[in-house]
């Protein structure tokens, strides 16, 4: 019944941000701003809810691989496994949503020497890298625990990727979105299509969150099951 609910709630959010976005929402900038098309920067609404959502992700990355190490249940290794693997996929669309509103912008698709730029680009690195460890061990419980341990490490790019603004504010053209001297987010119809959106893609990382779990679980009965043959 929870799953039927939450998966409603996803459908229902998503369809009403994308037409907050498409029909409802103004442009954020002054289009005689714009380098390019003014009407890209309407990606600007995916874009920021799309790397918070990547955020959260591997943030659920970092406590679930805490609590393995406390309690070694299978399950926390689990939804660190299936959060890294969706949050993999919105860190990498934050940087081609990023590219896009960046071409506009700035008049490129990449700002080589912009901190925001590249931190984003080692955060997904860091957790493609996570992956690729668990991928290359076969004992589970190996796995799980070094598994573990690089997502407790690996979580510092996080915090990084989202203060690098504030700590080397020279060292990007990337405005203050969120937080004290936020400069990004103005007007009561941006600020609305943007929390309704934020709000979309949290329910939607929770659906796809408990989807992949459920299939890892299946995975895992399937390799026992092998591993038990082959006895």
């Amino acid at each position: 019944m929870f799953r039927k609910i939450l998966f409603l709630l996803t459908t229902i959010a998503l369809i009403v941000s994308t037409y907050m976005i498409f029909f409802l929402a103004p442009i954020p900038v002054n289009p005689m701003e714009a380098v390019g098309d003014p009407i890209n920067f309407k990606i600007f609404y995916f874009h920021v809810p799309i790397a918070a959502t990547a955020y959260l992700a591997f943030t659920i990355v970092f406590v679930s691989s805490i609590m393995y190490l406390r309690t070694k249940k299978e399950k926390w290794d689990i939804r660190a496994v299936s959060a890294s693997e969706i949050g993999v996929i919105f860190a990498f669309l934050t940087l081609i949503t990023g590219s896009i509103w960046a071409k506009s912008a700035w008049g490129e698709y990449w700002v080589s020497w912009d901190v925001r730029l590249n931190t984003s680009l080692v955060l997904f690195l860091i957790y493609v890298s996570y992956l690729m460890v668990r991928k290359s061990i076969d004992e589970p419980e190996k796995r799980a625990r070094l598994s573990a341990v690089f997502g407790i490490f690996g979580f510092i790019s996080v915090p990084l990727s989202f203060l690098s603004i504030r700590l080397w504010n020279r060292a990007t053209v990337h405005p203050v979105v969120i937080g004290p001297g936020g400069g990004g987010i103005t007007g009561d119809a941006v600020i609305g299509t943007v929390l309704m959106n934020i709000i979309a893609f949290f329910l939607l990382l929770t659906s796809l969150i408990i989807l992949r779990m459920e299939n890892e679980k299946l995975v895992d009965e399937i390799a026992s099951i092998k591993r038990l043959k082959n006895l």
